[in-house]
Parts: structure tokens; sequence; C-alpha cells
């Protein structure tokens, strides 16, 4: 199963993925990088930078800069991981920025749920500006 990220809550969709991966899909996130977060930008910007300068520089933890990683390590978050399922179900997870040239005959599915309408959520950042504040730079 395709799924796309675009204008998506990042826990909802998250979620909503978990759920889908310990039922034993497998499962394709296209568009990581446009994935949103609701909240106030400074403080979820504080919190990113929080979590990504906890710990050493060479022994961890070790927390990413990218928006693809960033999405798959909140999905990791919500599986028992310290189980096998929880682990067999991970490896059930591809998650790509924008969409790779082997999916774009196939149409994604939507998640309208976790979707963030404009008055749903009057303030969020996308994933992508999260990731550029950690230091993050997409190579071409």
């Amino acid at each position: 199963m395709i799924i796309d990220a675009d204008g998506a809550i990042l826990g909802k969709l998250a979620s909503d993925v978990a759920k889908r991966l310990l039922l034993g899909e497998k499962i394709v996130v296209v568009n990581a990088e446009k994935a949103v977060i609701t909240g106030n930008k400074k403080s979820i910007l504080a919190h990113y930078k929080e979590n990504y300068d906890r710990g050493h520089r060479d022994k961890g933890p070790f927390f990413p800069k990218a928006p693809h990683r960033i999405l798959k390590r909140t999905v990791r978050g919500m599986l028992p991981w310290k189980r096998n399922k929880g682990k067999l179900a991970y490896k059930n997870l591809l998650v790509h920025i924008g969409v790779p040239d082997e999916f774009k005959n196939e149409k994604p599915i939507k998640l309208l749920h976790a979707a963030v309408e404009s008055g749903n959520a009057p303030s969020f950042i996308k994933l992508s500006e999260v990731s550029r504040f950690l230091g993050w730079s997409q190579k071409m």
C-alpha cells in the first residue's frame, strides 16, 4: 500500500501506519517532506532541536535530520519496538522524499482523517522546514 503524506498531520499519519504495519501490511510512504506538525512553530522547533542535541555526538542517542527519517522514527515510536513483532512490522515500512520513479504510475492513498484543513489547524509547520532547521540539506 502506498500512502501520500502530503498535508497529513505527522502524529495521525504515524499512528495509522503503525496500526497497519502491526496487521502485517507492507507500506510505502511518499512525500514525507510535505507532512505537517501542528502547533506553535517556535515550540515545535525547540522540541526537535532539544531531541537532536540530546546525548553525545559520537555515542548517541542519535536523532535524524532528514524528513523521511524523522517520519520513520515517529512510526517506530508507536510500535512495540522491543518486541519481535514490532521489529518485524518496522521492516515492512519504506519512507521516501518525493515520489520515486518506481511508484510514479501507482496512485497513492491520502488519509483523509489525517489531513490538515485550514480551519482544523491554524498553526502548523512542514517537516521539511523542521529538517532544514536541524541542518539537513537535500542532495540532488
